[in-house]
């Protein structure tokens, strides 16, 4: 049950563009039984190199009908300003009103290659392009970007992104609270005021969540790995421990002032909407 005594933080839900017209009929549902939770807006992923553009704004436009804000991923590496520029008329023919400016990943066997090398030239270009009828989102990393030379590098890329003229951020999943406090507190040492939202990752499949630790460079702390690893294939034990953490992480973000909880969902309702109900939210 929510409740009124809590204190006010925004909720946001990620989802990705499905592949088939069942993948579709699903999102669909899990996303009505998410709405429940009165969500600020809802992100939608673009693939390697933008290769589930379509299907990003099909997702968009279904959540914008579904009478809720929708905010596309849009990743520029590999791009030309013009292929961007179409984008940006396309969100805005939809009504879009809200953008996830990335670098992102070109698929396997590309070149750097395109006119955009880094997301803070994305963003930057937005608002020439656009002017403020976008409120951008960028990507922070409190553990550090996996391709970062230094926490401090990382850093300075990131006050590059705001300064460029992003609204706000939301960060890599993580399971260190201090590590995102710390960024936050980084982040407002150099004069910067941006809400800087925690991305959570559900804990549900062990082999899956290592794999895209490894991927994306989120640290799992050994003893998280270790209680994991020793449940083996019972996933009730790996469903109701990877709750138990991410509550409490959750609680712990919430009590310590971050702004927001953005869930990346992997399409499933389930996992998050457990953790909501723990946070009675």
């Amino acid at each position: 049950m929510r409740m009124d005594s809590k204190p006010p933080v925004s909720l946001s839900f990620e989802f990705f563009p499905p592949k088939t017209p069942e993948g579709a009929d699903k999102l669909c549902a899990v996303r009505q039984r998410l709405y429940a939770r009165r969500p600020e807006f809802c992100s939608v992923t673009f693939g390697a190199g933008g290769s589930t553009q379509e299907g990003t704004l099909q997702t968009v436009r279904e959540i914008l009908a579904e009478g809720v804000d929708a905010a596309p991923h849009l990743s520029c590496i590999g791009a030309s300003r013009d292929s961007v520029r179409g984008h940006l008329h396309a969100f805005q023919a939809a009504g879009v009103k809200r953008i996830v400016a990335l670098r992102g990943d070109l698929p396997s066997g590309y070149g750097i290659g395109g006119e955009f090398h880094h997301a803070r030239d994305l963003v930057a270009f937005i608002r020439e392009e656009t002017g403020s009828a976008f409120h951008i989102e960028v990507a922070a990393y409190p553990e550090m970007h996996p391709q970062a030379r230094s926490p401090l590098d990382d850093l300075r890329h990131f006050a590059d992104k705001v300064r460029a003229g992003a609204n706000s951020a939301i960060t890599q999943y993580f399971f260190s609270a201090a590590a995102y406090r710390r960024f936050v507190d980084d982040v407002r040492a150099l004069g910067l005021d941006v809400p800087v939202v925690p991305g959570i990752m559900p804990i549900t499949n062990s082999s899956q969540l290592l794999r895209f630790s490894e991927v994306c460079g989120a640290e799992i702390p050994r003893w998280i790995r270790l209680r994991l690893q020793s449940y083996g294939d019972d996933r009730e034990s790996i469903r109701a421990f990877g709750r138990e953490v991410v509550s409490s992480l959750c609680e712990e973000l919430i009590a310590s002032g971050a702004p927001g909880l953005h869930f990346y969902t992997l399409n499933q309702a389930e996992a998050t909407l457990a953790v909501l109900d723990d946070l009675g939210r």
